[in-house]
């Protein structure tokens, strides 16, 4: 038993995949207790206390207990499947019915618990997967202020870029992206609007998957926007990211876009996208490669998209480069307006359902913060909230037209157009730029990115580590139509292959 414990402590987890992870477990290596102990122990080093990464906002108490009940099962009845044992970070803003909190990183939901777990969290705990805690993010999925610092929470401070931790990790699933990348977890899962899952996972140089929404159900999540929320999985491989996302997948009677999946029936529990993870997916595949002057990239960062194309064609693909998103620039305010709108009847009915709070209403939101604006609100406000707070209900016609103009430029007359005009398997863009170095005072300075199409269109994107600018990592995305997960996984796996753009984080103090 003694040279059993140490093994335990010799094994490896730095870069470890969710395979390498279940391999230790079946062969005796390792359990999921020893494997959560471990993470445990690098997050104390590394995370916690002054400069550290300041990733993981809460650690979850029963974790190593549910480690050693699934260790028994294990032993007892065989794995449940990829996820048994496997150790996770949640997003603040993911409900779970346990000891532990879920904020949106706000001061004002502390004490208020969950009456349930998020309906994906049931699922991930029916896989088997281990809740290791929860991370932190950008407070209220940074839609609180236009000036905001991604990554930073009243409840949890300042997260910071595990390359140089003087740099922002970009948001608003900061923790989340932070943590997989400097192996905090075996993964993560974070939530996105426009970005929130994309923009860090490139920023943090690892792999996020933004579903279609309607794959993953909502329900126990923290809202901004119904037409445009979804949960999705953070990894360092393409393979981790498919497993845990067909581990979240479900039809789920509260939220009513699961049930307009056509990949999954009522009697379906999980889709399996490891069968997408496949060698060859790139050739004969037809990709576009859209550079819109409208996503905001310097020239600088183009070599890498250059680099990323003739990959593709040495696999194999036919390229069709550049290509022009139509219509991509019409929008105007018409995402923002359809935000606003949503954001405050779509809160209000989280709220309305969450037991014990004493705050239901975003006009009682904006009061606390008020009374409480010198832990609330030292760096930024709250102009956001107070925008969406004039709003009025969601049979307004400034939301219905708004909502119709999103619809009708990006899906028909824009990603399914110009997928159906050149017969494209998926479109391919720069994820965003270089992260940012943070400034609490004035706020991120505006950066370029690519997320908003999906985001608006409700369409599925991954991103995966595509190379470096000045030793900071750059993501490229696929965008696919709706449903299109399996093919957006083959490719990007296929693409990782060739790549192999991942180098884990070193923790630099300063950038230049």
């Amino acid at each position: 038993m003694k040279r059993k414990a140490e093994s335990y402590k010799l094994f490896p987890i730095e870069e470890a995949a969710i395979a390498d992870l279940q391999a230790s477990m079946d062969s005796g290596e390792a359990s999921s207790e020893s494997i959560v102990r471990l993470y445990l122990k690098r997050i104390k080093k590394i995370d916690s206390g002054d400069g550290g990464l300041n990733a993981v906002l809460q650690v979850n108490p029963d974790a190593l207990a549910i480690a050693r009940a699934l260790d028994k099962e294990r032993k007892a009845k065989g794995p449940r499947g990829p996820m048994h044992g496997i150790p996770l970070l949640l997003k603040d803003n993911i409900d779970t019915a346990d000891q532990m909190e879920t904020t949106a990183g706000s001061l004002a939901l502390l004490g208020s618990k969950p009456a349930r777990d998020a309906f994906v969290v049931k699922l991930l705990r029916a896989a088997g997967a281990v809740i290791l805690g929860k991370a932190n993010m950008s407070e209220w999925a940074n839609f609180r202020s236009e000036n905001s610092s991604s990554g930073w929470s009243a409840r949890g401070g300042q997260s910071r870029n595990p390359y140089f931790l003087d740099r922002t990790p970009s948001g608003s699933s900061s923790g989340s992206a932070i943590a997989v990348s400097a192996n905090l977890c075996a993964a993560a899962v974070g939530t996105e609007t426009d970005g929130s899952i994309l923009s860090p996972a490139s920023n943090c140089g690892i792999v996020g998957i933004k579903p279609t929404v309607g794959l993953i159900s909502r329900s126990g999540i923290i809202p901004i926007a119904h037409s445009q929320d979804t949960a999705g999985p953070m990894a360092r491989t393409v393979a981790d990211a498919a497993i845990l996302l067909g581990a979240m997948t479900g039809v789920d009677p509260a939220d009513a876009a699961t049930l307009g999946s056509p990949l999954m029936s009522p009697n379906s529990a999980v889709v399996d996208y490891g069968t997408f993870l496949k060698p060859g997916g790139l050739r004969g595949a037809r990709i576009g490669v859209v550079r819109s002057a409208s996503f905001g990239f310097r020239a600088e960062l183009y070599p890498i998209l250059d680099t990323v194309v003739a990959a593709l064609r040495a696999e194999g693909s036919e390229v069709l480069d550049p290509l022009e998103l139509p219509h991509a620039a019409e929008l105007g305010e018409a995402e923002f307006s359809v935000l606003l709108y949503e954001f405050k009847a779509d809160l209000e009915s989280y709220l309305a359902g969450r037991p014990g709070g004493t705050i239901k209403t975003l006009a009682g939101l904006i009061e606390f913060n008020k009374k409480n604006a010198d832990r609330e609100m030292p760096f930024f406000g709250q102009e956001i909230f107070e925008q969406a707070a004039l709003k009025g209900p969601l049979s307004d016609r400034e939301y219905l037209d708004a909502l119709a103009l999103n619809r009708d430029l990006i899906r028909a007359k824009g990603i399914d157009a110009l997928l159906g005009e050149h017969k494209l398997d998926a479109l391919i863009v720069l994820s965003n730029g270089p992260a940012r170095k943070i400034d609490l005072i004035n706020g991120e300075s505006s950066n370029c990115g690519s997320s908003t199409p999906a985001a608006v269109a409700a369409y599925p994107s991954i991103t995966i580590p595509a190379g470096w600018y000045r030793d900071l990592p750059i993501g490229v995305s696929f965008i696919g139509t709706a449903w299109s997960e399996g093919r957006l996984i083959n490719l990007a796996f296929g693409l990782e292959t060739a790549l192999k753009a991942r180098k884990p984080p070193s923790l630099i103090p300063n950038s230049l």
